[in-house]
C-alpha cells in the first residue's frame, strides 16, 4: 500500500535528519563548482617551488661551470704567456752571449747553453704549445732555433780557423748569426705579443661572464620572487574575498580560477564544501523553525479543529438520541452538516500539512497574494485572540515573482507572527503589495505595535539576536527570513518607531523570461539592513 501524500510529510517532520538527504537531491550549483574544481590538471605550489630549485640549480650550474671555464682559460693562457716568457729570456740571453762573443770573443758556451734551455722549454711544453700555435707554428720554431744555433757553431770555428782575423767565411758567419738570432727574437716577441693580447680578451670575457652572470641572476631571483609571491599572494587575496562574500550570506560556490589544480583548490574544495553544508544545515533550520513555529499556531490550529469536532459530537449524539424519531430527510440533513463539518476540520488540517511539507528547492512562478494568504489562514484565530483587524492594499493585477513557496511561506509566517506579538493588545496589521517597475514587487507589512529602538536595527537580522524574554523567542526568525531573501536575490528593509509600529518592506524579483532570479535594488529613506 502506498504512502499518502499527507503521510509522508508526517513522516518527514517526524524525523528531521531527512529533510536534507541528498537521496533525490538534485546536482546543485555547487556540486557543478566542486567537479570542475578537481577535475583540472594537477601543478602545486610545492612542485611550483621544486621545478623553481630545480631551476635555479641548473642556472647556478651553469653560472658556475662558465666562470669554472673562463678561469681554468685564463689560467692557461697565463700558464703559456710564462712559457713565452721564460723562452724569450733564454733567447735574449743567448743573444746578449752572442754579442760578447763578437765584441770580446767570449761566452760563446753560455749562449749555446741558452739556446738549449730554450729548446728545453718548448720540449717540455710540446704538447700545450701546439695546442695554442698550431701543429704548423709549432714546427716552425725548433727548425729555426735549430738554424741559429747551428749558424753559432759555425761562427765559433770560423774564429778558430781564422784565428781571429776577419776574413770573409767568418763576416759571413756572424751575417748568419745576426739574422738568424733577429728572426729568433721576433718570432719570441711575436708570440708573447700575440699571448697577451689573448689574455687581455680572456680576461675581458671573464670580466663580462661575471657582470652578465650577476645581473641574469638578479633578475632571475627578482622574477622568481614575484612570481612565487604572487603564485602564493593572489588566491589569498581571493580567498578573503570570499570569505567576506560567504560573510555577507552569499553562498554561491567557488569556481575555478585557474587552469590547474593547487593547494588553493584543496582550499576551494573544502569551502564548497562548507558553503554546501552550511545551505543543508541552513534548509534545515528553516524548516525547524517552520516546525517551531507551529506552537504559535497551536491555539488557533485547536479552535479551528475543536468546534467542527464539537459539531460532529452534539450531531451524532443527537441523532443516535433521536434516531427513531427522525425521518430520512432530517437524518440526511444532519449527516450532511456532520461530513460538512468534517471537511472544515480536514480543511483545516491539509493547510496545515501543506505549510510544513518539505518541497524541492526549487523556483516557480508564485502568486505572492496566495502565500500570504495561506499565512494569514493559519494565523486568522490568533489575530481574533489578540483583537488585531487587518488591511489588504493590493494592487488589480499582482506580477508573478520568481521564488520558492515553501521558503516564502517561512518569510511571512516569521513577519506576521512577529507583527503579531509586536502588538497583544490589539492594533492594526497592513498588508501593501506595489510593483516598482524596475522589476521587483515590494511587500510591506505595516504593524502597530511597540516598535523598534534605533540601536536594534542594525542588529535584528543577525542570527540569535532577540529583544524578546528568554523562551520567548530564539533570535533565529529575522535571520532565517534574511537568508531566503538574499537568496531569492531579493532584499529585505525595516523602518521603525518606537510606540508607533514598524514596516518590514520585502523586495522580491518579478519573473522574466530572460532571467530567473531578479535583481537587487534598494529604497532611499529607509534603514537598510545587511550584513
Amino acid at each position: 500500500m502506498q504512502n499518502s501524500p499527507d503521510r509522508v510529510a508526517e513522516a518527514q517532520l517526524s524525523n528531521p535528519a531527512l529533510w536534507a538527504s541528498g537521496a533525490d537531491r538534485k546536482e546543485t550549483p555547487t556540486d557543478v563548482a566542486l567537479k570542475a574544481l578537481q577535475k583540472r590538471p594537477k601543478f602545486s605550489i610545492r612542485m611550483q617551488i621544486y621545478v623553481a630549485v630545480a631551476v635555479s640549480f641548473v642556472i647556478f650550474f651553469g653560472v658556475a661551470m662558465s666562470l669554472l671555464i673562463t678561469t681554468y682559460l685564463i689560467e692557461h693562457k697565463v700558464r703559456f704567456l710564462e712559457i713565452s716568457n721564460s723562452y724569450l729570456f733564454e733567447i735574449q740571453q743567448a743573444r746578449r752571449f752572442e754579442k760578447n762573443f763578437f765584441l770580446y770573443g767570449t761566452n760563446m758556451d753560455e749562449a749555446l747553453e741558452n739556446i738549449a734551455n730554450a729548446r728545453q722549454v718548448l720540449l717540455e711544453n710540446a704538447e700545450g704549445l701546439e695546442g695554442v700555435m698550431g701543429e704548423k707554428g709549432f714546427s716552425i720554431i725548433l727548425p729555426r732555433l735549430k738554424e741559429y744555433e747551428d749558424s753559432l757553431l759555425k761562427l765559433r770555428q770560423s774564429e778558430l780557423s781564422s784565428g781571429g782575423d776577419s776574413s770573409p767565411l767568418k763576416k759571413q758567419a756572424e751575417a748568419e748569426v745576426r739574422r738568424n738570432g733577429q728572426e729568433i727574437v721576433n718570432f719570441a716577441e711575436h708570440l708573447m705579443q700575440e699571448e697577451k693580447r689573448a689574455l687581455d680578451k680572456m680576461i675581458l670575457l671573464s670580466r663580462k661572464v661575471h657582470i652578465y652572470s650577476f645581473v641574469f641572476l638578479f633578475c632571475f631571483f627578482a622574477f622568481n620572487t614575484y612570481f612565487l609571491g604572487r603564485r602564493v599572494l593572489r588566491p589569498l587575496w581571493r580567498f578573503v574575498a570570499y570569505a567576506e562574500r560567504i560573510a555577507t550570506g552569499d553562498y554561491s560556490p567557488i569556481t575555478p580560477a585557474r587552469r590547474y589544480r593547487d593547494e588553493f583548490s584543496n582550499l576551494a574544495v573544502a569551502i564548497n564544501k562548507m558553503i554546501r553544508e552550511i545551505e543543508i544545515k541552513q534548509d534545515q533550520l528553516i524548516q525547524s523553525h517552520k516546525v517551531a513555529a507551529i506552537g504559535l499556531l497551536t491555539s488557533g490550529v485547536a479552535h479551528e479543529l475543536n468546534n467542527p469536532i464539537n459539531n460532529i459530537n452534539i450531531t451524532a449524539e443527537y441523532i443516535l438520541e433521536n434516531y427513531d424519531g427522525l425521518d430520512n430527510q432530517e437524518k440526511r440533513r444532519l449527516l450532511g452538516e456532520i461530513m460538512q463539518q468534517g471537511d472544515r476540520a480536514s480543511s483545516t488540517v491539509k493547510e496545515l500539512l501543506h505549510f510544513t511539507r518539505v518541497k524541492p528547492d526549487a523556483f516557480e512562478q508564485l502568486d505572492i497574494t496566495s502565500v500570504i494568504e495561506d499565512i494569514l489562514r493559519l494565523l486568522q484565530n490568533q489575530m481574533n485572540l489578540n483583537g488585531i483587524t487587518v488591511e489588504k492594499d493590493y494592487p488589480p493585477v499582482v506580477p508573478v515573482v520568481n521564488g520558492n513557496r515553501n521558503n516564502l511561506q517561512q518569510v511571512f509566517l516569521n513577519l506576521l507572527t512577529n507583527a503579531i506579538q509586536a502588538m497583544p493588545s490589539g492594533g492594526k496589521l497592513r498588508l501593501v503589495i506595489s510593483d516598482t517597475h524596475v522589476g521587483l514587487l515590494k511587500i510591506d507589512v505595516i504593524d502597530t505595535g511597540v516598535g523598534i529602538k534605533q540601536e536594534h536595527l542594525q542588529l535584528i537580522f543577525d542570527p540569535y539576536f532577540t529583544t524578546k524574554n528568554i523562551n520567548e523567542g530564539t533570535g533565529l526568525g529575522l535571520s532565517v527570513c534574511f537568508g531566503i531573501i538574499k537568496k531569492h536575490t531579493g532584499k529585505i528593509m525595516v523602518s521603525s518607531e518606537v510606540g508607533k509600529g514598524s514596516t518590514f518592506s520585502v523586495y522580491l524579483p518579478c519573473f522574466s523570461p530572460d532571467s530567473s532570479r531578479g535583481a537587487e535594488t534598494g529604497a532611499g529613506g529607509i534603514q537598510e539592513i545587511s550584513r
